[in-house]
């Protein structure tokens, strides 16, 4: 119904950048909202950047000012620019999107398969 595919993840050193990249595909009718989710070994996957149909955008106090999401709504892909990123960001990566596909016409949670992030010190 709704593909996610994640890019741009791999190994940084603290103070670096990266670029994560997340395309949704399929018969898609609506994009309510997509964004990033990180998990980290041990510790509960949190909400790292939100960005709503509108354009409305909402960060963790943890990355506030660091990173930032952005759209390319007419190729239904997302972006998360990361900077003076630290150890404490590292971890697996996951693209989310809330869609209506043309399959169901009912609004769902979609996961993308992660990608990793990992900064050195």
């Amino acid at each position: 119904q709704v593909q996610l595919v994640e890019s741009g993840g791999g190994l940084v050193q603290a103070g670096g950048s990266l670029r994560l990249s997340c395309a949704a595909s399929g018969s898609i009718f609506n994009i309510n909202a997509m964004g990033w989710y990180r998990q980290a070994p041990g510790k509960q996957r949190e909400s790292v950047a939100i960005i709503t149909s509108g354009g409305s955008t909402n960060y963790a106090d943890s990355v506030k000012g660091r990173f930032t999401i952005s759209r390319d709504k007419t190729k239904n892909t997302i972006y998360l620019q990361s900077n003076s990123l630290k150890p404490e960001d590292t971890a697996v990566y996951y693209c989310y999107a809330n869609a209506v596909p043309r399959m169901t016409w009912a609004a769902g949670d979609y996961w993308g398969q992660g990608t990793q992030v990992t900064v050195s010190s």
